[in-house]
């Protein structure tokens, strides 16, 4: 009986193609330059990793890390710089990263007092106690509608309320900015208090949907 022929042999299956490291000190430079490829390129070999740092560093909230990481990329446009070595392309762009988060953070903090200042005598705020969490509450609540109260101001008011309420600026500084006296000022400011308070606390009692 003849012996049964020999299976054709299998090729060995082929390793999953990695992208090739770029080159560094070429990529750097195409981005001092404000070459769009070079972005692009610097966006898809970090882009993972940059987000892996930051989910680390922002203690696991992906919604701040994946903000701080949009922001970390504008930076890399504005500011960017040749180098020679990974090593060193990275520590920068760590850097950068961590930094847009921290501003991030700050940008919330200045957001939460923006409307404690303008809830703190209201019956929504005297509901709440006054721990961070608390008010990290109230803000998801207040903070949609605080935004679209202020959508809705003209721009010179809408102005008016950010200098004194979210930039913490003077009463007298605000005066001097708009050529005007501190007396003047302050009503303007009483009478949009009272009417953004009077629209956040009408929507607050709309029955939920």
């Amino acid at each position: 009986m003849a012996a049964p022929a020999p299976s054709p042999a299998v090729p060995p299956p082929r390793p999953a193609s990695v992208p090739p490291a770029p080159d560094i000190a070429a990529l750097t430079r195409g981005l001092v330059a404000g070459d769009e490829a070079a972005y692009r390129a610097l966006h898809a070999a970090y882009f993972d990793r940059l987000l892996r740092y930051l989910l680390v560093v922002a203690r696991g909230d992906e919604h701040a890390a994946r903000e701080a990481l949009q922001s970390a990329f504008v930076r890399v446009a504005r500011h960017a710089r040749p180098f020679a070595e990974e090593s060193h392309l990275w520590s920068w762009l760590t850097v950068l990263a961590r930094s847009a988060l921290a501003d991030q953070r700050r940008g919330r903090r200045r957001y939460l007092a923006f409307l404690d200042r303008f809830t703190r005598h209201s019956a929504a705020h005297e509901s709440a106690v006054s721990t961070p969490q608390a008010l990290d509450d109230s803000a998801e609540q207040l903070g949609p509608i605080l935004d679209a109260e202020l959508a809705g101001i003209p721009g010179e008011d809408r102005a008016l309320l950010e200098w004194k309420y979210r930039e913490n600026q003077s009463v007298r500084a605000i005066a001097q900015r708009l050529d005007s006296t501190e007396k003047a000022v302050e009503s303007r400011l009483a009478r949009l208090r009272a009417r953004i308070k009077t629209s956040l606390l009408a929507r607050l009692r709309e029955p939920a949907p």
